[in-house]
C-alpha cells in the first residue's frame, strides 16, 4: 500500500471500481481508448518513431558492417522413426533415439527467407507497440524507473502479439548448424585457456529462456530453429483462435503491467492493472462469445506460450538486420524518450 500511496498514478487508482465496464479510470477503458486514438494520430507519430530507429542506424552505418547472412543454405530432410513390429522392443533404445533426435533438433539454425520484406514489417510494428504503450493512461502516470523496467520485460512478448494482430507472418531457411572457428573467435574473444591457450572457447548458444543477454543471442549470427518455431507456434495459435482488436488490446493490458518483474515501487498497482486485464478480458469473451465456454482458458494458454519466446532471439531474428550493431535496449529508450543512463 505504501507503494501505491507514492506512485504519481493515485488519481487513476482511485477512479477504479469493482466493475471493470464501469469507471472512466480503468484499464478497461484506457486500453480501448489507447487503440482508438491510435490511428488519428498514426501517420504523424509513425513518422517521428521511424526517424528515431534511422538515426539509430545510422550510428552504426560507419562503425560495423551489419549481420550477414550465411549463403550456403542447406535443406534437411527429416523422418519420423518407424516403430518396431516387436511388442518387447526396448524402451531404452527407443528414448535414446528420441533424445538424439531431439538434440539434433535444437543444434538446427535458421534466419529469416526475406529479412528485408520481415524486418521492414517488423519494425512498424514496434512503432505501433511503443504508440499503443505511451497511449495508455495508466502506464504514463506510472514513474518512469517502472515504465522503463516494464518496456524492458515486456516489449518482445507485446511485438509478437502485434506480428500476431497484424499476421505477419515469414519465412525461415535453415543454416550450417556449427559457426566456424573464425565465427567463434570472433564471437567469444579469447582463446580458453583451460586448454593451454591452443583451444577456443565454444559459441554460446541461444536459449529459449528470457533470461539470457542480446550479446549471446548474436553469437553466430543467426537463431536455433526451435526458438524460431516457438514464435511461429505462437502467431499460428493466435491466427487459430482469430483473435479480435479488444482481445488483443486486453493480451497486451496483461503482458504489459507485469507485477513480476522485480524493483517495481508501484508493485500493487500493477498487480492490480493485471487482473483488471484478465477481468475486462474474460468478460468480454463472455459477452462476444457466449457459445463457446472455453475461450478465456484459450487465449491464456496462448499467453503463456510467450513465455517461450526469447527477447533476445526477437531482437536477433527480426531487428539485427536493420540496427546492426546498435543494442536493441537503445532503441527502446530512444523512441520511448527515456533518458540514457
Amino acid at each position: 500500500m505504501a507503494a501505491l500511496e507514492g506512485c504519481h498514478c493515485r488519481g487513476a487508482a482511485g477512479g477504479r471500481s469493482g466493475n471493470s465496464g464501469g469507471s472512466s479510470g480503468s484499464i478497461l477503458y484506457s486500453i480501448l481508448k489507447s487503440d482508438s486514438r491510435a490511428s488519428s494520430d498514426d501517420h504523424q507519430h509513425q513518422h517521428r518513431q521511424q526517424d528515431a530507429l534511422r538515426r539509430l542506424v545510422h550510428k552504426t552505418a560507419t562503425s560495423s558492417s551489419t549481420c550477414s547472412f550465411s549463403s550456403s543454405i542447406t535443406t534437411t530432410a527429416t523422418s519420423s522413426p518407424s516403430s518396431s513390429s516387436s511388442p518387447t522392443a526396448p524402451l531404452l533404445e527407443l528414448r535414446q533415439q528420441q533424445a538424439c533426435s531431439c538434440s539434433a533438433t535444437r543444434r538446427r539454425r535458421g534466419t529469416l527467407r526475406a529479412p528485408g520484406v520481415t524486418c521492414k514489417a517488423a519494425s512498424a510494428v514496434l512503432v505501433k507497440t511503443v504508440r499503443f504503450a505511451k497511449n495508455v493512461p495508466c502506464f504514463r502516470e506510472l514513474p518512469e524507473d517502472d515504465q522503463l523496467a516494464l518496456v524492458r520485460s515486456g516489449w518482445a512478448a507485446l511485438l509478437v502479439l502485434g506480428l500476431a494482430q497484424d499476421r505477419v507472418d515469414f519465412e525461415t531457411a535453415e543454416t550450417s548448424a556449427e559457426p566456424s572457428m573464425l565465427q567463434r573467435i570472433l564471437t567469444t574473444g579469447a582463446p580458453d585457456r583451460r586448454r593451454g591457450g591452443g583451444g577456443v572457447t565454444a559459441a554460446p548458444e541461444l536459449s529459449s529462456s528470457p533470461g539470457r543477454g542480446v550479446a549471446a543471442a548474436a553469437a553466430g549470427g543467426v537463431c536455433l530453429m526451435v526458438d524460431i518455431q516457438a514464435i511461429k507456434a505462437f502467431l499460428k495459435k493466435c491466427w487459430t483462435l482469430d483473435i479480435s482488436t479488444k482481445e488483443y488490446a486486453y493480451l497486451k493490458g496483461a503482458v504489459l503491467f507485469n507485477p513480476d518483474v522485480e524493483g517495481l515501487c508501484c508493485l500493487h498497482y500493477i498487480q492490480s492493472l493485471r487482473r483488471e486485464s484478465h477481468q475486462a478480458l474474460n468478460e468480454h469473451v463472455k459477452l462476444a462469445h457466449r457459445q463457446d465456454t472455453t475461450r478465456f482458458a484459450k487465449l491464456l494458454i496462448a499467453l503463456s506460450m510467450l513465455r517461450a519466446i526469447s527477447p533476445p532471439v526477437v531482437a536477433q531474428l527480426f531487428f539485427k538486420p536493420v540496427i546492426g550493431a546498435v543494442h536493441m535496449e537503445e532503441v527502446l529508450l530512444e523512441m520511448f524518450g527515456f533518458k540514457v543512463p
